[in-house]
């Protein structure tokens, strides 16, 4: 194994967005069985580190490939595409309208106790972020990464409104 290669060497794959997951968790404990630390507990420390090194490496390559944001973000990366989190935040109007809705419907529900309508809310926008995720693999596929790197924006805000579904319901179910 190589410090310097990309995850996706890593593991063997290609590099593309739609990857088999549970081909890439064959693949990561195939990797973690090699590397692990504990097999080298009896090496020298030079040996000992680099095990270190390499198994957080997977772990770090396992981590980003298995979700489908953090993918997409790296292979943006890996196209030299910087997806300007920090200072690009404008989206399409009408995709932020419908998150403004989408947000007030979870508020209202949360106020009122509904744990259907959030059950409801997360189920739509579940749906959703599926149907991102197929536009985000046709735009990376084309190598259109202006396109792809606007779809990982909203796809950032669009998890985030789903997580603050999921705590919702948590306390309500509490």
């Amino acid at each position: 194994m190589d410090l310097t290669q990309d995850h996706y060497a890593l593991f063997g794959l290609p590099r593309r967005f739609a990857i088999d997951v549970a081909e890439l968790e064959r693949l990561y404990r195939e990797v973690q069985g090699r590397v692990h630390p504990d097999k080298f507990a009896h090496a020298g420390d030079a040996d000992k580190r680099l095990a270190m090194q390499l198994a957080t490496q997977a772990n770090e390559a396992y981590v980003t490939l298995k979700d489908p944001l953090r993918r997409a973000r790296y292979l943006l990366e890996l196209a030299g595409h910087d997806v300007h989190l920090e200072t690009n935040t404008a989206m399409p109007v009408e995709f932020l309208v419908a998150q403004m809705e989408l947000r007030e419907a979870v508020v209202a529900a949360k106020e009122g106790g509904d744990s259907a309508a959030l059950d409801d809310l997360q189920r739509r926008l579940k749906k959703e972020i599926r149907a991102e995720h197929a536009t985000l693999q046709a735009a990376l596929d084309a190598g259109d990464h202006a396109r792809a790197g606007e779809l990982v924006r909203q796809l950032m805000f669009q998890e985030k409104l789903l997580h603050e579904i999921g705590d919702a319901l948590e306390v309500l179910e509490t």
